[in-house]
Parts: structure tokens; C-alpha cells; sequence
């Protein structure tokens, strides 16, 4: 899908790197090259030179070439073959040789040397991560890790669009499943209606989206739990079945968690989801521009303590959402830094039981200058 370019991003990019005295970045990892080209390529063969002055530079495969010209933002695109009868290396080492070209010409580049994740090219099955020849490549390089999640917290209103999509998509896909989910259902095929759907239906959604994709959690009563994959036990008639879903809609990610019981809630699970309803509705009133990250993280741990839930949850309670499911910021205790206007925040507070059972709360929110805006049209509690 082509978009026109969003010189808002752009500049507020630059205008970091003029602050930290950096002449070009060379990102290489998917979401960055998305985030600064508009380019989401196949395999992670893919790279981009992104100076503070002039065009960026795309390097990518010669197969990508249709690609790259209907969606990146330059017109400087460097092709390197796939595969070379004259080289019988693999094509990442061609990539870096026309990395280390095209960033010759700056002195001080930043790398994203400390990064802790990334998200996955269109392929997905396989990404292809960094290798060391990468870093030993550019050993003065310093870090823009920092500078690219400065920039990447704060949205833009054409990203804000992109996100509404994926946000709609999700949203979708959750109707069509709790119009069609039974009790007895195997989780894993709750999973699949679902995943159906986004790629199915997501794919060309409005005539926006050229490739959606669904990725999900799903799990049913006593099966509940953090950290843990789909599995095949039974949908219960009268538990909810919890879906922990990303949509990603050509490189821009939604992350909710939602809620469908088949039957009448039994009344534990009531009982939860109004302690989860309160402790969400006073999380959601700290965040406004200026609010701290660490005492939303606060907020809710001690307001699911006193609730009768202490320790609780396992995973993280509140993170932004972008070109990447999880990207910074992060709300803990041990960190920084305030909630501000133009950020997306997926905000996730959870319960659970010994054992297997319980719940969790997910949406997706833009801060504005008045609060949070709900993303998804799903609703927070039960279909």
C-alpha cells in the first residue's frame, strides 16, 4: 500500500539526530526500515541509510525491486541480487557491502546496537536477525537505539490512520468469532476463525491494507494463563475464552486482549472483571500528558493488591504500539519518563488464578490533550 510520505516523522527524526550530532542512521531491523522508508520487506534482506541531510538510501533484493517502487518514500534504491552464480554468499553479505557504500560519506552514524526486539518482515516465519559482521561493519557507530525510540513514541496522524486500520481489522475479526464460537470448540480452532478473518478479510480492508496479518493467544477457563502457547482444550460454556491478539496491517500493529463467554458468565468471573473494570477505569484517568509512566505501573499493581490480587499480573501492565506490537515506552517502576499527547498506549491489567483461570483487559488508547481515546470498538468486558 502506498502512502504519501510523512515528512512529520521524517523531520522530528532529523531533528533528533541534529540534537545527538549524527550525520545518518543505518537501521537494519524491519520495523526501523518501515518506520523511515516506508518500505516492509519479504525476508530481511533489507537496509536503509537514512541521512540528516538528503535522500535515504533503500538497499533490498533485486526480487523486492515492485516492491520498493510502489511503496518506499526514495528514489534511492539499491538492488543486490538474491542469489549471485559469480558470489556464492549469502545475500545478507551483499546487503552490508552496499550499506557500507551508500553511509560512506558520513562521519558520525548511529546503529541500533542495543536493541531488545524487532518485528518480523512480511515472511515472518523465519526473521532474519543480526549478525556480528553487521556491528564489527560500523565500529565507531554510536547508538540510535534511544534516538529511533524517542522519535517511533510519539505518532503522527498518518500513523494514527494506519493504527485505526489495524485497530478496525482486530476488532472485526472478534465479532466474527464470538458470533461463531461453541462451547467444545478446541481453543486452537477459536484461534484459527480468528487469524482467518485478519488475513482473510484484513487483506485489502477498505482499500487500504495491501497485507494483514493475525497473531494470537487463545485460551479457554482453567486453560488461562500467561505465557503459555494455544493449546487443544475445550472452549467452556460458561468461562470466558481469552484471546491475547496482535493485527499487523502492512507494518502497523494493534495488540488487545478480548473477552467471549459462550453461556452465562460464572460469577468468579464476574466477580473479576469488576475488579478489573475499576482498577482499567482509574488507569486510564492517570493517563494524560504529563502522567508518570512509573505510578500508572504503581496504580495498578497496588490497586489489583488491594483488590485481593497481589503480585499481580506477570506481564507488563502498559507499553506503546506502533510499527511494532511492543516499542517503547514501557510503564515500570524502575524507569522514567511521562505519558505525552500522540503516544499509543496498549494498557493490560490482569488477574490470575492458581492453578489456570482469570483475566485480562486490553485495548489500544491515543492520548490526547483531553485523555485517552479508545482505538478498538470492542468492547473491554464480555460479548
Amino acid at each position: 500500500m502506498s502512502w504519501p510520505r510523512d515528512d512529520a516523522k521524517l523531520e522530528r527524526v532529523r531533528t533528533l539526530m541534529a540534537e545527538e550530532g549524527l550525520d545518518a542512521l543505518v537501521v537494519r531491523a524491519p520495523d526501523n526500515v518501515l518506520y523511515l522508508t516506508n518500505f516492509w520487506g519479504m525476508k530481511g534482506y533489507d537496509a536503509a541509510v537514512f541521512p540528516r541531510e538528503g535522500p535515504p538510501v533503500l538497499i533490498t533484493i533485486e526480487p523486492s525491486a515492485a516492491d520498493a517502487a510502489a511503496t518506499a518514500w526514495t528514489t534511492g534504491v539499491v538492488l543486490v541480487p538474491g542469489y549471485d552464480p559469480d558470489d556464492p554468499r549469502p545475500p545478507f553479505a551483499r546487503t552490508l557491502e552496499a550499506v557500507q557504500e551508500a553511509a560512506r560519506p558520513y562521519e558520525n552514524v548511529g546503529l541500533e546496537l542495543s536493541m531488545g526486539t524487532q518485528a518480523s518482515d512480511r515472511m515472518v516465519g523465519e526473521p532474519t536477525t543480526f549478525t556480528k559482521a553487521w556491528f564489527d561493519a560500523f565500529p565507531q557507530a554510536a547508538d540510535a537505539t534511544v534516538l529511533l525510540a524517542r522519535a517511533r513514541a510519539l505518532k503522527t496522524e498518518q500513523e494514527i490512520q494506519r493504527m485505526r486500520l489495524a485497530n478496525e481489522i482486530a476488532a472485526a475479526a472478534m465479532e466474527y468469532v464470538a458470533a461463531k464460537l461453541r462451547p467444545g470448540m478446541k481453543e486452537s480452532e477459536a484461534a484459527a476463525l480468528w487469524a482467518g478473518f485478519v488475513h482473510g478479510e484484513g487483506t485489502g480492508w477498505k482499500g487500504q491494507v495491501e497485507l494483514a496479518l493475525g497473531f494470537s493467544l487463545v485460551w479457554s477457563g482453567p486453560g488461562i494463563r500467561t505465557f503459555t502457547a494455544t493449546g487443544q482444550g475445550p472452549v467452556s460454556e460458561h468461562e470466558p475464552t481469552l484471546f491475547e491478539i496482535w493485527v499487523c496491517a502492512d507494518g502497523y500493529w494493534c495488540d488487545h486482549t478480548k473477552n467471549v463467554c459462550p453461556g452465562k458468565l460464572d460469577s468468579r468471573y464476574d466477580e473479576l472483571l469488576d475488579v478489573l473494570l475499576d482498577v482499567y477505569g482509574r488507569a486510564l484517568g492517570h493517563c494524560r500528558p504529563g502522567a508518570s509512566l512509573a505510578e500508572l505501573d504503581v496504580l495498578i499493581r497496588e490497586g489489583l493488591a488491594a483488590a485481593g490480587y497481589p503480585g499481580q499480573p506477570s506481564h507488563p501492565i502498559a507499553h506503546g504500539v506502533g510499527a511494532r506490537a511492543h516499542e517503547p515506552p514501557y510503564a515500570h517502576q524502575a524507569g522514567t519518563g511521562t505519558i505525552e499527547e500522540g503516544m499509543v498506549l496498549a494498557i493490560e491489567p490482569g488477574a490470575y488464578w492458581q492453578g489456570g483461570g482469570g483475566l485480562r483487559i486490553e485495548d489500544n488508547f491515543l492520548i490526547t490533550a483531553d485523555g485517552p481515546e479508545k482505538l478498538s470498538s470492542y468492547p473491554d468486558d464480555f460479548r
